[in-house]
Order: C-alpha cells, then sequence, then structure tokens
C-alpha cells in the first residue's frame, strides 16, 4: 500500500481549478474560525494550511479537503477557554498540545484499523451531536455579531447576557453582520456557482465598513504576522495531564467522524471507495503539524470537498494545490486582510453553525421515530448545555440499550421448551414422531440465532417452566454466536436438569460453543455420548432412555 496519497497528474488543469477555487472559498471560514475560536485569525489559516496538505498528501480520499469546521472549532474553542483559564501563562500552548495529541490517536485509530468503528454509531446520536454543534456555534456568534466581546463562560454565559448584549448593540457592527448573512443567504445560485458567497460577503462587508461607516468605533481582525509560523514544542502540567488526555482523545474522535462522513460524501459524488484507516493517518500527520505550527484542528470539510470536486479535480493533487495557494497568503498577502471587520467573520461563521443543523432529521424525526427523536434531541440538549463526550457516551448508551432491548425481544421467540408437536418449531416427521412417543417425558430445549446477553432473560423463562421428565435435549444446532450472559442462563438450565435428573443432550454445538461450555464444566454433567451433532439421533436416544426406564420400573 502506497504511503501517500491517489496522487496522478492526468488531469493536471482540473485539480489545478479545484485546489484554487477551494482555496476562495476556504480563506473567509479559516478567517472566521480562527477569530471564533480565540486563537486568532492567523491560527485558521494556519490550521488550513497544515492540515490541507498533509491530510492531502498521505490521506486516503483523493478529492478530500481538510481544513478546520465548525465541529472541530466549537470543540477547539472549549479547550482553548478552559486552558487559558487555568493557566493563562501557558494554556494556548497546551491548547495546541491537544491538537497534537488529537492528530496522534487519530493515527492511533488508523493503525488498529478503527476507522470502521468511529462512525459506527445510531444516526440519531450523530444528528442530535452536530445539531448541538450548530447551536453552539450560533450562540457563540451572537456577541460579535451584534459588535460587543464575546462574554466569560461560554454557551451559557452568552444566553445569560443575551439582554445586556442587546442593550449594547453597536448599530454599525449589527447592520454589517446581517449584510454578511443576508449576501450569502439570497446570493443567486448561478453567481454561486462563479464565486463562493462568503469570499463575496467578506469582500462587500470590508468595502462597506471602509466607505459607509468610516468614521464608526468597528473591531477588526487587525494586524496579521506575516511569514513562517513560531513553532509551539508540547507543552503540560502534571495537574492537566488528565484533561488535556481526554480533550484530545474527544477532539481525535471528533475529527475522525467529521472526515469520514465527508469522505463518504466523496465517494458517492466520484463514485469511489476511500480507504477509512489510511485516511486517519493522514488527518493525524495534518493535526500534529497543525498543532506545532499554532494551528487550528482540521477534518474533512463537506463544502469544500464538494466545491473540489464539482470543479473538476479527481486527484490528491488539488487538495495540495489549495494548501499552497493558502501559504501564498499567510506569507505575503495576509495585510491584506486586516481590515475585515469582526462581524462580518462573526456572520460567515453563524451560517456555518446554520448549516451544521441537520435540519432534515430534526422535521420529520419525531414521524420516522418517537424513540429516536428523544434521543437526538437529548443529545442535542446535552451538547449544547453539558459536554460533548457526556452527550456521545449517554446517547450511543440509551440508543444501543433500546437497540438490544428490540433484538432480544425478537429473538426470544426463538428460544422454546417443546414437549409436544403443536409448537412453532421446524421438526421433521421422524422427529415429531420421537417427541410424540416420549410422552412429554422428553424436553426438547430449541435455541436459534445470536445468544447475546439479551437472551438471557428469556432462556431463564423456559427453564424455569421446565416440567418434570427423564431427558432434555438442548439443541444449539441454529445458534451461531453464544454470548457470556447466555452461556451462564445455559449452564443453569443444564445444571438444574442435572440435579432433577434428567439424562442431557447436546445437540448441534459449533468447536467454539463446544469449547465454552467446556470451560463452564458441563461436560463433567453430560457424557461425550450425548454430544451429539444430530437432533434425530438425539431424540431417538432420550425416548430409548425413557421406555428403558419404564421397562425397568
Amino acid at each position: 500500500m502506497s504511503i501517500t496519497n491517489r496522487i496522478s497528474f492526468n488531469n493536471l488543469r482540473g485539480d489545478i481549478f479545484g485546489g484554487v477555487t477551494a482555496a476562495i472559498v476556504s480563506l473567509p471560514l479559516a478567517l472566521a474560525f480562527g477569530v471564533a475560536s480565540g486563537v486568532g485569525p492567523i491560527g485558521g489559516l494556519y490550521g488550513a494550511v497544515c492540515v490541507g496538505f498533509f491530510a492531502a498528501l498521505f490521506g486516503g480520499t483523493p478529492t478530500l479537503i481538510s481544513e478546520p469546521t465548525g465541529p472541530m472549532t466549537v470543540v477547539m474553542t472549549a479547550i482553548v477557554a478552559g486552558l487559558t483559564a487555568s493557566n493563562p501563562e501557558n494554556g494556548l500552548a497546551m491548547a495546541f498540545t491537544v491538537v497534537m495529541l488529537a492528530g496522534l490517536f487519530q493515527i492511533i485509530f488508523g493503525i488498529f484499523k478503527l476507522g470502521k468503528y468511529v462512525t459506527l454509531m445510531p444516526y440519531s446520536v450523530i444528528s442530535g451531536f452536530m445539531s448541538g454543534i450548530g447551536v453552539i456555534l450560533i450562540i457563540l456568534q451572537i456577541a460579535p455579531f451584534l459588535g460587543q466581546a464575546p462574554p466569560k463562560g461560554g454557551v451559557l454565559g452568552t444566553v445569560g447576557a443575551i439582554p445586556q448584549l442587546l442593550a449594547n448593540i453597536n448599530p454599525a457592527e449589527a447592520i454589517l453582520g446581517a449584510v454578511t448573512l443576508a449576501l450569502i443567504f439570497l446570493m443567486p445560485k448561478k453567481l454561486k456557482r462563479l464565486v463562493p458567497p462568503q469570499l463575496v460577503a467578506l469582500i462587500v462587508g470590508t468595502v462597506i465598513s471602509l466607505t459607509v461607516f468610516q468614521g464608526a468605533d468597528i473591531r477588526r481582525i487587525g494586524e496579521i504576522p506575516v511569514g513562517l509560523p513560531p513553532l509551539y514544542v508540547p507543552t503540560f502540567t502534571p495537574g492537566q495531564l488528565t484533561v488535556m488526555f481526554v480533550d484530545g482523545v474527544m477532539l481525535g474522535m471528533l475529527g475522525c467522524i467529521d472526515t469520514l462522513l465527508t469522505a463518504v460524501i466523496a465517494d458517492s459524488l466520484t463514485r469511489t471507495e476511500h480507504k477509512s484507516d489510511k485516511e486517519l493517518i493522514g488527518q493525524g500527520i495534518g493535526n500534529i503539524v497543525s498543532g506545532i505550527c499554532g494551528g487550528l484542528p482540521g477534518a474533512g470539510a463537506t463544502m469544500g470537498t464538494v466545491v473540489n470536486i464539482q470543479t473538476g479535480a479527481t486527484s490528491a493533487l488539488s487538495g495540495l494545490t489549495r494548501a499552497l495557494v493558502l501559504l501564498v497568503v499567510v506569507l505575503g498577502a495576509a495585510r491584506l486582510t486586516e481590515p475585515i471587520p469582526m462581524a462580518v467573520l462573526a456572520g460567515i461563521a453563524l451560517k456555518v453553525g446554520i448549516d451544521i443543523l441537520d435540519w432534515s432529521f430534526l422535521k420529520r424525526s419525531h414521524q420516522v421515530s418517537v424513540r429516536g427523536s428523544l434521543i437526538m434531541y437529548g443529545v442535542l440538549l446535552l451538547t449544547v448545555f453539558v459536554d460533548l463526550i457526556v452527550a456521545v457516551g449517554v446517547g450511543v448508551f440509551i440508543a444501543n440499550i433500546l437497540t438490544i432491548e428490540r433484538l432480544s425481544n425478537l429473538q426470544s421467540k426463538e428460544v422454546k421448551l417443546i414437549t409436544d408437536t403443536d409448537d412453532d418449531v421446524r421438526l421433521s416427521a421422524e422427529q415429531k414422531q420421537l417427541l410424540d412417543k416420549g410422552n412429554g417425558r422428553v424436553l426438547l430445549f430449541y435455541l436459534s440465532g445470536p445468544m447475546i446477553f439479551g437472551l438471557s432473560k428469556a432462556i431463564a423463562r423456559e427453564h424455569n417452566a421446565m416440567k418434570e421428565a427423564d431427558a432434555l435435549v438442548m439443541d444449539l444446532s441454529d445458534v451461531p454466536l453464544l454470548g457470556v450472559t447466555a452461556s451462564l442462563a445455559i449452564e443453569n438450565a443444564i445444571r438444574d436438569a442435572h440435579d432433577k435428573g434428567l439424562q442431557v443432550y447436546i445437540v448441534g454445538a459449533s468447536e467454539k460453543i463446544q469449547g465454552r461450555l467446556q470451560k463452564l464444566g458441563l461436560f463433567d454433567l453430560v457424557t461425550s455420548d450425548h454430544i451429539l451433532s444430530d437432533r434425530t439421533e438425539a431424540l431417538r436416544q432420550a425416548v430409548d432412555l425413557v421406555y428403558s426406564k419404564e421397562a425397568i420400573a
């Protein structure tokens, strides 16, 4: 397998054009996310360059564009705020160390081929989580949109300060923010295909601020350092190492989810198939370099990827081109961004927050599934008002418990204790005849399908209904998987039957299941000649046993 991504020079014009177009789309977003995160606009640009270049070079999705995204910025904002509040001197350097840790975890996920498990969570949880992040991004933009500095306390602090923010509104900045939003929302589709609405809004908003509001007090980006970034070495304090470790895992996981969901979109547009684990390694390398350079963490970006593909890109050369174009901006043209108003960037970021909201599922989730809808809204509220990790953990736990309950209820119908031929189990004519001949003295305990832990109650229920008899045939022929909890429930049934004097026959157990039963010590109770592969033979032996007992009596 090649170390680098699929880079081809067969479509040079399409890849270069796609990369340049994606760079134009990325520029206003990188500036907006940099400001929103608290790192500064240059941090957004460095993140777009570093993650974009190395993820394109070493990733596993040729047309994927990687850069700072809304979800990653929201998490990074909380990390920067928390670490700088507890350690003003080294907090920012520690935040960049968390970005490096996130990249390291992504590489580990890729090396151990965990990519396929990252997105293996219910859609209701993903939807609630992403919509919650969208809500957070919207709330955090309220203050700069209205022309004021963000209040302390993050989301809750901003919500509590809304009356004060409205009372102290800066009319000029609020108008600029509203114009930005209006331009992005109302720009005709034909024009959107030619030029990104975010870039138009950025230019128009800046021009209006320099002309119409020339004398107004407007907060602007200000001076951006030109040249190569200062390098940050990993910085941490022993007391906060655990917090940084957890933040790194959370940031890495979110980056994986964000990237792989975007990679699936890229696959559907290009009719190709990405390499999940390789993509995670590329993203991890990009985030490590971004952390070293003082840049924001990044992930696969849907908007940039779609634009890249639609403008003709087919290989990773487009992603490399985009990163190099942005690097030229950072090295030489960063001064041109100095007069951009903060309110304009807030308007751009606010629109991203609106787009992150999963409107499609929010509008019809209650029609699809009431339970799914409750999980989605629960995760959304926990994401906004409690914690991102808690939200995902609680959502996945509840969703999985409900799924296991439904599967167990369905599967429990395949756990049956049969004494006659009236039960709805597929038996051959000879097997039915043998059960009738057994006259209720032979019990057939039939199990079918994977025996997960949720079925232990059904096994125990049938076991408790066991009547007085002479023989028990435990039929495991249709059981491909036997979990630990179900194994213990079967053990209880066999031991109880043995204590009551029943002869026990085990039928159709695979080698793996036999090995598990042997470890439980059941083969001390069941003789080797009673472990059979054929149900008919087991029933025949059990009936013969009944008749031999009656003859002796």
